[in-house]
């Protein structure tokens, strides 16, 4: 009797709450004040099913381990979304620390995307594997300051120079794991933007450095009369947005990876020619994007970028600079040289949204799950295998292209489309 009269008193509270945020008499977030998290869930998506009229059975059915996710990935959650997750591969690459074969997950809903990267790994290991390598690496936060004049600018610019071992100690005295690199520093007028550059280990390392920043500009404008903090973050650094100084000096980790294509796989795989892969690179890649004044020298880098940070729980936004780089060919006798240089990876394999479930198991299948030994080592092994993938996706689809076989798949996996005479699709989305 005691437990009917505890299930009816919940049920009544729920209903009540429910009602509550329906009239706009509590917000969304407060109901974590009121319930356990598993309710609070369902209490928010009834509320928001009572004010909008529509049911939300699909979203309700996504199992979530909301203690887990509460003041750490979202906030006011109402279930969950789904993505289809397939896999590209096997691709062979020999990496500074990414060695042997690797099965890569995709989370997308364009078709196409998966089985053009497939053949672009099976062209690439049929022709001896990638090579791939990381040139830089350090995450960035540039807070900008306010002085009175150029004057103190220039005493500024000094300072900082002379105590750079102070600033670095109060700087890393903020975390385990970041250790400051260095201060880039840039000058318009009587503004000053330093561009911190951290070692950030395993982690993205996003707030890592955000907060080692603060505690930065603190003991800068304690001992530096006249000098202002007016935001950590000044754009210079550059997060979440395209911009030339991440393609000039990196952000995240620099990665290029590379791979000769002969002449038997180019015919075989791709029905194609390395001169007429190369001319579609350099009037397409290089040229056209020249001409559309655009910062991003490739076919379709965020398209891979995007999908595998989906899978492995990357900051999804930081696809912006992450699809960022240059791709490169060169016509070698029969053979085709091409090569991806990703100039601001950032990636992790600890933090953010790597810890939920099905992004955990997506960095298993790649062997990069949680903290590497050294530390950095995980973080970086998933650069190199995401460098090869990218690979992967630009070589098909500029054979693709120089081939003419770009409306197939799309025809065929793209668009649902029933075909029975439709050859096989074999390239991606441009």
């Amino acid at each position: 009797m005691d437990n009917i009269r505890h299930m009816n008193s919940m049920a009544e509270k729920k209903e009540d709450l429910v009602n509550r945020v329906a009239k706009r008499e509590m917000g969304l977030h407060q109901i974590d004040d009121e319930a356990e998290p598993s309710e609070a869930v369902e209490i928010r998506r009834k509320a928001v099913e009572k004010m909008t009229g529509r049911s939300l059975k699909s979203i309700g059915s996504v199992s979530l381990d909301y203690s887990s996710i509460r003041n750490k990935n979202a906030e006011n959650v109402i279930g969950g979304t789904i993505m289809p997750l397939g896999i590209a591969g096997p691709i062979l690459l020999n990496g500074g620390i990414a060695k042997g074969e690797f099965y890569v997950p995709m989370a997308t809903t364009e078709g196409a995307l998966i089985a053009s990267t497939s053949r672009g790994m099976k062209g690439i290991t049929a022709s001896g594997g990638a090579t791939a390598r990381i040139i830089e690496d350090g995450m960035a936060r540039a807070p900008v300051f306010a002085l009175d004049s150029i004057a103190d600018v220039e005493k500024f610019l000094k300072w900082i120079k002379d105590n750079t071992s102070e600033i670095r100690e109060t700087a890393e005295a903020t975390t385990s794991h970041g250790k400051l690199k260095d201060i880039m520093p840039f000058v318009v007028g009587n503004n000053v933007w330093l561009r911190f550059r951290y070692g950030t280990g395993d982690a993205m390392g996003m707030n890592m450095v955000t907060i080692a920043t603060e505690a930065a500009c603190s003991y800068i404008e304690q001992n530096f009369k006249g000098a202002r903090c007016v935001a950590v973050s000044g754009n210079m650094c550059s997060d979440k947005k395209e911009s030339l100084i991440n393609n000039l000096y990196g952000r995240g980790k620099t990665v290029i990876c590379d791979a000769t294509i002969s002449g038997k796989v180019l015919a075989s795989v791709f029905k194609t020619t390395a001169a007429k892969a190369n001319e579609v690179n350099l009037r397409k890649n290089l040229l056209g994007s020249a001409r559309a004044g655009s910062l991003k020298y490739n076919a379709h880098f965020a398209n891979t970028v995007a999908a595998i940070f989906a899978a492995t729980g990357q900051d999804i936004a930081q696809v912006v600079e992450s699809s960022s780089g240059y791709t490169w060919t060169e016509v070698r006798g029969e053979d085709l040289y091409v090569s991806v240089t990703l100039t601001s990876l950032e990636v992790g394999t600890v933090g953010g949204g790597t810890s939920l479930p099905t992004q955990t198991e997506a960095l298993s299948i790649l062997g990069v799950s949680g903290a590497g030994s050294p530390p950095g080592s995980n973080s970086s092994r998933l650069a190199e295998i995401i460098s090869a993938a990218v690979l992967a996706g630009e070589l098909n689809l500029i054979c693709a292209l120089s081939a003419r076989e770009l409306g197939k798949a799309h025809k065929k996996l793209g668009r649902n489309v029933k075909d029975a005479n439709a050859e096989l699709p074999k390239n991606s989305a441009d």
